[in-house]
């Protein structure tokens, strides 16, 4: 194979070695089969240019090379997984690429990326050397990214190269993603625009591919004797000892000494620097190897970069394969059949069909084994003795094979004598070889292997068929897909339809009209106009013929002498016509003499030409086409339009759809309408302003607050005017120098204002200097701005948006929330609902759970304690209530609930019995009478 070379002596370095092998790289064409290639050059296809040049690319380079074809496109529209391997990697397979390229169909898109990819991977480009030649028409289609994919074939692969053709690229087309494959790949990119173009490009790539090795460098001057190297460290390499001929072995070794040197197998005793299959160590400390194909004794060695000297051995004994090959003992010409085999000895061989007793190497048909014991063949074209044969990828030897009988089948068609042109017809048939085979119809003695219109057989026994255009005596063959042999044929006359179109004789311009028409030929035809004595293939407005008899056509825009034609789908072809003629329409519209800037005013119209046409407002001598505001009139004879919001003389005009053509204008003069703003001369920052307008224009419009001075355009808080003159706006969160707006919908243009100052509202925020973990704590406030705003308990430092834990302040002045379980420094924060920003702050200190949290008072009694005890509980207070109490409480218990409480009646101490049940509790001294806690600790039952 190409990433084998055998026998050959590595000169100074393996990379001059590596450049030899370079010139056996296999190759991969991929062909453009996107319905762009159906676009024209000088009168000529871009696919038809495409093929003639085609040999110019293929040179005798094929000859010993392992060449493929792949197309993109040429099967499904729309499809962007529309890509074939038409002809597989082969040696002397430039005649089959040729055949294959002169029966691509362009029909769909262009997923070029994803078609380099593919061939990229069929050609096994991480093993070995690979070479892709694209030749696209068009731009990637399918939202891949090819030079993306270019570097990743680069530097996973091994010496991948991509030469690009771009051919007919449209002016307006940057071609910066096609030539980028060609430059991250160390390849060639040429653009051609014509057939003499293309083929000077073509002869260009076919040069570079074929290009051979570089010839060595001269010898270098004599240098002094460098001075002596250390020695080399021995490495121990490690096979399997004995591997079946052209199976994968898997190597290792110890230590790497460069990652450049490289892992060979040669016949035992070669001389050093021979070497056969191999692969660069890299960073890895194992490597896999196709094992040669001749059974014998061989070595695997280590060899270093520098001078190529083995640095480590170990010895391999080649046994050779035996492969158990099974399928079928007859099989019909171009069939799909099954068959067999085991073991696989090595995933990258193949089972193919050849002539008996055909030369080591050859192939037809095939199919790589990979990792499977079965698959699928198709018998070739040609009657005869056949032999399948296992062949291993290494040295292409064959080591199974068995006969294999290939007989002719019988194939019948089915078809009516005669049809119409363009029309679809039945065809049944009997015998189907295989599901890809075609049915196609072509005139009488058309040459083997050219084909018209087609479909393919599938799994059915009848279709229908599209008939050409043109007249007279034609063939339908059943056309085998291997090989394009035609297996049955039947004649047929294609006869031309008889067939009538009316019309009236005249029609307004741009109104839609009536059209019948008989004898349908297809459903996909079409009834067209088109000014008289256009040529045929040209078209203007179109409807499709479908299973209707009659249907209404669009009428042109400009006037005059036209005819409507029943034209053929199939060939574009004119089957009959009719005369008719363009008149212009009568059409009026009314406006007032003068509206207010931004406002609708009414606007009325007489003889409507087509429901899609509209009325639109332009300044006075504006071109034809151009338009400002608008409606479609529909069934309507009046209706408001939107005035501009520039003041000035403008015209409202009646305006065809079709063709954008003026029927009828008016004169309008666009005035300044007269609006006043009224808003306070202060307002908090944060606060509902109340404003109020006169002279609203349009319910749209609105009004906005913006800092004094802002350019036109910019807008802050605002509200849509509606139908009110009051209604309140949000102030901004920052003091300054504010103006209140009425600002045109139409246009964004302000018509009044009026000026107001944000100032800073007085907002004061408090609560408990301490509080502990998860408890209550009340918190009160003053200076409300909005009931909006919020209260939020954060962390000392933390952003001011921080509001994990928050409440709005809605109409109340003070508001109970919960401690965060964390302890720590904290501070409560009005923040202002408008812009977040905090008014007011005061420091909290979370204490633990668990901590002593006293208020002019202080408890003492012992930390631990047994269940049911009791204990003797002290304390210090100013408090002077009449009713105090010492309480046991459990931690979570509301605070004026308690599980034992004794009332105080004289000086400390009391005895106080605790819970019978183990755990943590909390010590309260309580003021009963004001509802406060004086004093509190915790203690732990036992």
């Amino acid at each position: 194979m190409s990433s084998m070379i055998k026998g050959a002596v590595v000169s100074a370095s393996l990379t001059l070695a590596a450049s030899s092998a370079m010139a056996q790289e296999n190759v991969m064409v991929v062909f453009d089969g996107s319905n762009s290639m159906w676009g024209q050059i000088d009168g000529t296809a871009k696919i038809e240019i495409a093929r003639d040049v085609m040999e110019t690319l293929l040179g005798d380079w094929t000859d010993d090379r392992a060449v493929g074809l792949m197309a993109y496109g040429h099967r499904r529209r729309g499809d962007c997984g529309d890509i074939e391997t038409l002809v597989q990697p082969g040696a002397g397979s430039r005649a089959e690429i040729l055949d294959k390229v002169r029966k691509v169909k362009p029909t769909g898109k262009t997923p070029l990326t994803a078609a380099v990819e593919r061939a990229a991977r069929d050609l096994s480009y991480t093993d070995q050397p690979a070479t892709v030649v694209l030749i696209s028409d068009g731009l990637e289609s399918c939202d891949r990214d090819p030079c993306a994919l270019a570097r990743t074939l680069e530097q996973g692969g091994v010496r991948f190269t991509a030469h690009v053709v771009g051919f007919g690229l449209g002016a307006d087309q940057d071609d910066t993603s096609l030539a980028c494959i060609a430059e991250e790949t160390g390849g060639t990119y040429i653009q051609a625009s014509n057939a003499d173009e293309l083929k000077a490009a073509m002869s260009s790539v076919s040069t570079a591919v074929a290009a051979a090795a570089p010839e060595p460098e001269p010898e270098p001057a004599a240098e002094p004797e460098p001075e002596p190297q250390p020695a080399l460290p021995e490495v121990a390499v490690t096979g399997p000892g004995t591997a079946v001929g052209g199976s994968m072995v898997e190597v290792t070794w110890d230590p790497t000494i460069d990652e450049d040197d490289y892992i060979t197998i040669v016949p035992m005793g070669a001389d050093e620097g021979v070497f056969g299959p191999y692969q660069a160590v890299r960073s890895g400390v194992t490597v896999g190897l196709d094992a040669p194909a001749r059974e014998g004794i061989y070595e695997i060695r280590y060899v270093h970069r520098d001078g190529n000297v083995t640095q480590g051995r170990d010895t391999l004994e080649i046994t050779p394969p035996e492969v158990a090959l099974d399928g079928p003992d007859k099989v019909l010409t171009g069939a799909e059949f099954a068959l067999s085999w085991t073991p696989t000895i090595n995933p990258r061989d193949y089972v193919t069909i050849v002539p008996a007793g055909a030369e080591p190497g050859s192939y037809l048909s095939y199919v790589a084994v990979r990792g499977n014991s079965e698959a699928t063949l198709t018998a070739p074209p040609e009657p005869g003795l056949y032999e399948l044969r296992y062949v291993l990828n290494v040295d292409q030897v064959t080591v199974a094979s068995r006969s294999i009988e290939v007989a002719e089948p019988e194939v019948t068609l089915n078809v009516p004598e005669r049809a119409l042109a363009g029309a679809k017809f039945p065809v049944g048939w009997t015998g189907t070889i295989n599901g890809k085979d075609y049915i196609t119809i072509v005139p009488q003695g058309t040459k083997e292997g050219e084909y018209g219109n087609y479909f393919v057989v599938r799994d059915k026994t009848e279709h229908e068929l599209q008939a050409p255009a043109e007249t007279g005596l034609y063939e339908v063959r059943y056309v085998l897909r291997e090989g394009g042999k035609t297996m049955a044929s039947a004649p047929i006359e294609i006869a031309e339809g008889e067939v009538t179109v009316s019309a009236p004789d005249t029609a307004t311009a741009g109104a839609k009209f009536e059209v019948s028409w008989t004898g349908t030929v297809n459903g996909n035809d079409y009834i067209a106009i088109v000014p008289q004595g256009t040529k045929e293939g040209e078209y203007g407005n179109y409807f499709v013929v479908r299973d209707k008899t009659e249907h209404e056509l669009q009428a042109p825009a400009e006037t005059g002498l036209y005819e409507v034609r029943y034209v053929l789908r199939e060939g574009g072809k004119t089957l009959a016509s009719t005369p008719i003629e363009i008149v212009e329409g009568e059409v009026t519209v009314s406006a007032p003499d003068t509206a207010a800037a931004g406002a609708k005013f009414p606007v009325s119209w007489t003889g409507t030409v087509n429901a899609n046409d509209y009325i639109g407002i332009v300044p006075q001598g504006t071109k034809e086409g151009e338009y400002g505001n608008y409606f479609v009139v529909r069934g309507k004879t009046d209706h408001e339009l939107q005035a501009p919001a520039e003041t000035g003389l403008y015209e409202v005009r009646y305006v065809l759809r079709e063709g954008g053509k003026t029927l009828a204008s008016t004169p309008i003069e666009i005035v300044a309408p007269e609006v006043t703003v009224s808003a306070p001369e202060t307002a908090l920052a944060g606060a509902a302003i109340p404003v109020s307008w006169t002279g609203t224009v349009a319910a749209g419009d609105y009004m906005a607050i913006v800092p004094a001075g802002a350019d036109e355009g910019e807008f802050g808080n605002y509200i849509t005017v509606r139908d009110k003159a009051e209604a309140e706006l949000r102030a901004p969160a920052v003091t300054g120098l504010y103006e209140v707006r009425y600002i045109l919908r139409e246009g964004s243009r302000t018509l009044a204002t009026a000026m107001i100052e944000i100032v800073e509202p007085e907002v004061t925020v408090s609560g408990p200097d301490q509080v502990r973990a998860t408890d209550k704590l009340r918190v009160t406030w003053t200076g409300t701005v909005d009931r909006g705003d919020y209260v939020a308990l954060a962390p000392i430092g933390s952003a001011d948006d921080d509001s994990s834990n928050y409440f709005t302040v809605r109409d109340n002045a003070e508001h109970d929330m919960t401690a965060p379980p964390a302890a720590g420094l904290y501070e409560l924060r009005y923040i202002l609902r408008e812009g977040g920003r905090v008014l007011a702050r005061k420091p909290v200190e979370v204490l633990a759970e668990d901590a002593a949290l006293n208020t002019g008072a202080t408890l003492s009694a012992p930390e631990t304690a047994a269940a049911g005890s009791k204990i003797e509980v002290s304390w210090e207070s100013d408090s002077d209530s009449a009713d105090r109490r010492i309480t046991v409480a459990a931690p979570d218990q509301a605070i004026f609930t308690w599980i034992e409480a004794v009332k105080i009646a004289g000086a400390p101490p009391v005895e106080i019995a605790l819970p019978d049940g183990a755990g943590a509790y909390e010590l309260r001294l309580l003021d009963v009478s004001n509802k406060a806690v004086l004093a509190r600790r915790m203690i732990t039952v036992e």
